[in-house]
């Protein structure tokens, strides 16, 4: 499964590049925001530091803005993938930007069905939002395994980000799900590598080689 860090913070994108796995970013304008910094030199700074797929939104609501603005962003560079909502207007710009072939991510998708239609139009991924779903009584995980299963029934090539992710045990539930991505925060990203047990296995290793005498 690959790993995108979910962020617009280039120092969290640089100190998660030198870990080694990190695979692709994806943005959105609240991440933006938060940098204080004009969108375009954000993106493309973070376009330089990251070998892999970039996610940058639209904002625009009419399918022909999203698509004005989609072109736009994929000018960027080359690994650019256009993030458009899920809505009607929004899937006849993503036909649009398929046809021309600008990869684009489908986002905030909540039903099966509505990722169905996604991959039917041509979406390079689509972006179930598991950590809402949970937040509102529903099993997140759920609907990935739903839209895993259709893709597979149908041979759809849209590869599923597993997004809104909250914890470690989202990041465990979509690998064996079998999603092909999963983005997440610095923090949860960071919480992979972390076990009790490992901390104490490398205390007592080290403590115990204290004992071993000097040749």
């Amino acid at each position: 499964m690959k790993l995108f860090l979910d962020t617009a913070d280039v120092a969290q994108i640089r100190e998660v590049r030198s870990w080694g796995i990190l695979d692709g970013v994806t943005t959105n304008p609240t991440h933006v925001s938060k940098t204080g910094r004009p969108a375009a030199d954000v993106y493309r700074e973070i376009c330089s530091l990251v070998d892999g797929p970039v996610s940058l939104e639209t904002l625009s609501l009419n399918a022909d803005e999203i698509v004005a603005e989609g072109r736009k962003l994929a000018t960027f560079h080359k690994n650019v993938v256009v993030k458009v909502p899920l809505m009607k207007e929004g899937l006849k710009a993503v036909k649009a930007l398929s046809s021309e072939g600008i990869k684009t991510n489908v986002t905030v998708t909540f039903s099966p069905l509505q990722a169905m239609l996604a991959a039917k139009c041509g979406a390079t991924y689509i972006s179930p939002f598991v950590g809402r779903l949970d937040a509102v009584g529903h099993v997140g995980m759920d609907l990935v395994r739903q839209i895993k299963t259709i893709y597979s029934n149908y041979g759809f090539e849209t590869e599923i980000i597993v997004a809104a992710v909250r914890h470690p045990i989202h990041v465990l539930e979509a690998a064996l799900a079998g999603a092909e991505i999963c983005t997440m925060s610095f923090d949860v990203l960071q919480q992979l590598y972390q076990h009790p047990l490992t901390d104490i296995g490398i205390e007592m290793f080290l403590n115990d080689w204290k004992k071993v005498p000097a040749s």
